[in-house]
């Protein structure tokens, strides 16, 4: 069994909960996830089974999107409607429409942001969620993302309230807290915030309308058309440059060779494909980090032996 199954996470689960029960219902051990998703969260989990998992870092390494929901009015522990409640500030105000959509279109581009204590985030080999649940509170590192895009969702023309509630879609970078993101919106409107909702609606390539549930893949293994819902594992890398080669290229390509780099890509500082006429992807090369002017071969996905 090998290919990409893109899984719809339902709330309650942790992504590794989802892996376990995965290798239950596939029958096999090598089975990956693509990055972490908070238990409250649902949405798209795309899995890597068999050699995918070979690719499973460039999905994770993707661009994701998100739909959530801010709770202005009090913050939490964690951040999200889990925790316990930190502080709390009736609105005693009305925000109108173009006041919240300005404070979103602040916070685009390239941000800075702290990780919340309850996260996988590790700090001295230790993750800040076993910090947390000690009560030992640690400095964290701050780290630099990147908001491609961030709309509102709702309608009104104005919140009131002594809470109020808005969602919005967010397309963001690896590592982005999106529960951190909904307190940064809170304070650049004055109060203390948290986000109450979350879905992933995009993981790379892999969006809701591909996504299938638990019930559905069980449905699938006892019909045996599983593979039928595969993915390939080019569908993981078709967000990254592709350099097409020949047959002949393609042979030193499954023995690991080293290849000059295309004037193309010559400002190309990330992976690159190497793909084949049919589609077929057989390697990732990278910059060569000694020899100027050649790729060397990041990981070898397919080769004659195989």
């Amino acid at each position: 069994m090998e290919g990409i199954l893109p899984l719809f996470k339902p709330a309650g689960l942790t992504s590794h909960d989802c892996v376990f029960k995965l290798r239950k219902i596939l029958k096999t051990k090598k089975v990956g996830h693509t990055g972490t998703l908070d238990p409250d969260v649902t949405g798209v989990l795309p899995i890597c089974i068999g050699k995918a998992t070979k690719v499973a870092e460039y999905i994770t390494d993707a661009g994701k999107a998100y739909v959530g929901e801010v709770t202005i009015g009090f913050s939490t522990t964690t951040e999200d409607a889990s925790g316990e409640v930190v502080e709390s500030q009736n609105v005693d105000r009305i925000f109108t429409r173009e006041e919240i959509i300005k404070v979103l279109e602040s916070l685009t581009g390239e941000i800075e942001q702290t990780p919340p204590m309850y996260s996988a985030v590790k700090v001295g080999g230790v993750r800040l969620y076993e910090y947390a649940r000690k009560g030992i509170e640690v400095e964290r590192p701050t780290r630099k993302v990147t908001i491609y895009s961030i709309d509102l969702l709702d309608d009104k023309e104005e919140f009131q309230g002594e809470t109020i509630s808005f969602r919005f879609r967010v397309g963001c970078s690896k590592g982005t807290y999106i529960r951190t993101l909904a307190v940064m919106i809170g304070e650049l409107l004055g109060y203390p915030a948290h986000m109450s909702n979350l879905q992933r609606v995009q993981s790379a390539a892999f969006t809701l309308e591909d996504c299938l549930t638990f019930e559905e893949i069980e449905e699938h293994m006892e019909a045996g058309t599983i593979s039928s819902v595969l993915r390939p594992l080019e569908t993981a890398l078709s967000h990254l440059p592709k350099l097409l080669i020949n047959d002949k290229v393609a042979e030193k390509v499954k023995n690991g060779a080293q290849l000059p780099v295309p004037d193309h890509f010559k400002n190309c500082d990330g992976p690159i494909i190497a793909e084949t006429n049919e589609g077929l992807v057989l390697a990732i090369y990278a910059k060569h980090p000694n020899k100027l002017g050649l790729l060397k071969p990041v990981k070898v996905l397919r080769n004659d032996q195989e």
